[in-house]
């Protein structure tokens, strides 16, 4: 028997031979009824009172002063660099492991994505990082210049992957020392903390993800978390197409946009917050279940949170060792054909077409992780 046979037997007994799916929304009739109320209301559009009544509730739980509401979280990346001062011909760094939204963001600005290499944390390498930039870059009128394109560096995105907490701290310190503006990308961290604080908040800009697949959803929706009162006016500016408030006069700022989350969504993530300690618990118990199914098979390791934090593991990973693309493919693919939905993490932005000329570091970590990882189904409806 091999490591994919071992794999599919655990998991179906688990599974008690039911399909299973990546990660389900789940919902309950206090949804039901928050959408019937808003609906009812007829406010369904972006006011209401359901808006501000969510923002408040994701205040209260991130601990973040000010938080606006969009209506993804592309949506709240893209406000994010235009309010860093990312401008065109820019560059900004991002991991190499990463979801395609955050580089497509970069490209909306007409800046350049610069790729970094990740740790074993699955975020981003801060000592190959701070070698990295001492060799390539230069200090000038506190800004951050690539030697070799003459480019300035003006921004770094920190993903969060799957829930668990990249170095931030070190992270931050780094941006600092190079002059580089720090944006968490915490779409998948809501309830995920870092020595008892929330991701999202240690940055001046944070954001959070409320699609379909995460851990609480607005059907689609996201966040942006600051602790800034002048970058929080600029992006609800920017959001709200750029719109000064008047009586009955349209007057415009800035070139804006049509971001807001729509009060209708906002009845649902009222609803769905109420339920988020039970949601991160069951996923929690969902990780010592994998954990100890797969203790006795030496060539798979369950992902799991790192000191000093914790995670809401969004999704649950496992690590095969001593993989390589074609065992990484093999096991991918017999787990799909027992309805096992399980995939492999983004893929890598160094193999996506139009990013192929980014300037890069070495990426030989995030190339190593890539055909060792797999998300298994993490739904919290798989714990009763």
């Amino acid at each position: 028997m091999d490591l994919a046979d071992n794999i599919i037997i655990k998991l179906k007994k688990f599974y008690k031979n039911k399909k299973t799916f990546l990660h389900e929304p789940f919902f309950s009739k206090i949804d039901v009824s928050s959408l019937k109320k808003c609906i009812d209301s007829t406010y369904v559009s972006t006011s209401g009172k359901y808006l501000e009544s969510f923002e408040n509730k994701i205040k209260k739980y991130t601990k973040a002063k000010y938080v606006l509401l969009t209506n993804s979280a592309t949506s709240a990346l893209h406000l994010a660099l235009i309010s860093s001062g990312v401008s065109r011909d820019d560059e900004v760094l991002l991991p190499n492991l990463n979801y395609i939204a955050a580089a497509n963001c970069v490209k909306y600005i007409g800046a350049e994505t610069h790729l970094v290499d990740i740790g074993e944390d699955l975020g981003i390498d801060a000592k190959k990082l701070d070698c990295y930039l001492r060799i390539i870059t230069k200090i000038k009128n506190k800004k951050c210049y690539n030697l070799k394109t003459k480019k300035i560096i003006k921004a770094l995105v920190l993903l969060h992957p799957f829930g668990h907490a990249a170095d931030v701290i070190r992270l931050k310190k780094i941006c600092n020392k190079y002059k580089i503006f720090l944006i968490e990308d915490s779409a998948e961290c809501l309830g995920s903390f870092y020595n008892k604080r929330h991701l999202g908040t240690f940055a001046k800009i944070g954001i959070i993800s409320f699609n379909g697949n995460k851990i609480i959803t607005t059907g689609g929706g996201g966040a942006i978390l600051t602790d800034s009162k002048k970058l929080y006016l600029k992006m609800k500016l920017l959001c709200r197409t750029g719109k000064i408030n008047h009586a009955w006069k349209y007057k415009y700022k800035y070139l804006g946009y049509n971001y807001g989350m729509t009060n209708l969504s906002a009845s649902l993530g009222l609803s769905q917050i109420k339920k988020i300690n039970n949601l991160i618990n069951k996923k929690r118990t969902l990780f010592r279940v994998y954990s100890s199914l797969f203790k006795n098979i030496k060539d798979i390791q369950i992902f799991k949170e790192k000191k000093n934090t914790r995670s809401n593991y969004w999704l649950q990973n496992i690590i095969i060792k001593n993989s390589n693309s074609k065992i990484h493919n093999k096991i991918l693919r017999k787990l799909n054909e027992h309805n096992i939905c399980a995939r492999p993490a983004w893929v890598l932005l160094n193999n996506v077409k139009y990013l192929k000329n980014s300037p890069k570091m070495n990426l030989s970590n995030s190339k190593k992780i890539y055909t060792s990882l797999i998300s298994i189904p993490s739904g919290p409806k798989l714990i009763n």
